[in-house]
């Protein structure tokens, strides 16, 4: 499709405007090398099948006694991939990360798509009943939601240190048939020195949007009510 041009457009506009074009084409076919990349990467290594405690998916169902279920429970069914978001939830972090809970309103609205390629739970150090409470304050109805405060999934992953900080993350796991879990790819907020936030924004669409915007991200962050 042909780029729009209304009548009007200066001459500066239309050419910084063709070379906007020209880098977004770029971007996109790099984001496509680097998604290649991504799947061809050879078997991760195994994992301990991790220990995690759930509550009752209804939300109303009150003190309802959680149950344990393992890494491997995860997986659905044979051959689906596994992603986990590691939310900024429980130990040293006794308040739900803001800009996590935006993160998982928008999985909230989408799991029953992503639901029909892979498996996809959000983990978090706060023990279920916390978990619940902050779940029926967003009405995150589509969402399984596991506590992972009793083992040392999240630190064995980067998502907690030694005291107990939180960190957000997203990991993903693999299985073939019956046999070990293995890891297959983790990605974290900070890239690099010159990059600290910006590891996971793909995960929701709220960046993106303010990035077609003149004035941009700006200082915004996400907050639990406005």
């Amino acid at each position: 499709m042909r780029q729009t041009s209304l009548a009007g457009e200066s001459t500066d506009y239309v050419k910084a405007r063709e070379e906007l074009r020209e880098a977004e084409i770029e971007l996109m076919r790099h984001r496509e090398r680097v998604a290649d990349l991504r799947r061809h990467l050879p078997p991760g290594p195994v994992v301990d099948d991790y220990e995690f405690e759930e509550g009752p998916a209804d939300l109303d169902a009150g003190d309802e006694p959680v149950r344990t279920v393992r890494l491997s429970e995860l997986f659905t069914r044979p051959e689906r991939d596994l992603v986990v978001y590691h939310f900024m939830y429980g130990k040293r972090q006794t308040r739900p990360c803001p800009m996590c809970t935006m993160w998982i309103d928008g999985f909230n609205g989408i799991a029953r798509h992503v639901a029909q390629n892979v498996d996809l739970v959000i983990v978090a150090a706060a023990d279920p009943p916390a978990l619940r409470a902050h779940a029926r304050d967003r009405g995150w109805t589509n969402l399984r939601l596991l506590s992972a405060g009793a083992s040392t999934f999240k630190y064995d992953l980067g998502s907690e240190d030694a005291e107990g900080n939180q960190d957000s993350t997203v990991s993903v796991f693999t299985r073939d048939g019956d046999g070990p879990v293995r890891h297959f790819y983790s990605a974290h907020p900070r890239m690099s020195e010159d990059i600290g936030q910006r590891g996971i924004d793909l995960l929701t669409p709220v960046w993106h949007i303010l990035d077609l915007t003149r004035r941009g991200r700006g200082d915004w962050n996400a907050a639990l009510s406005y």
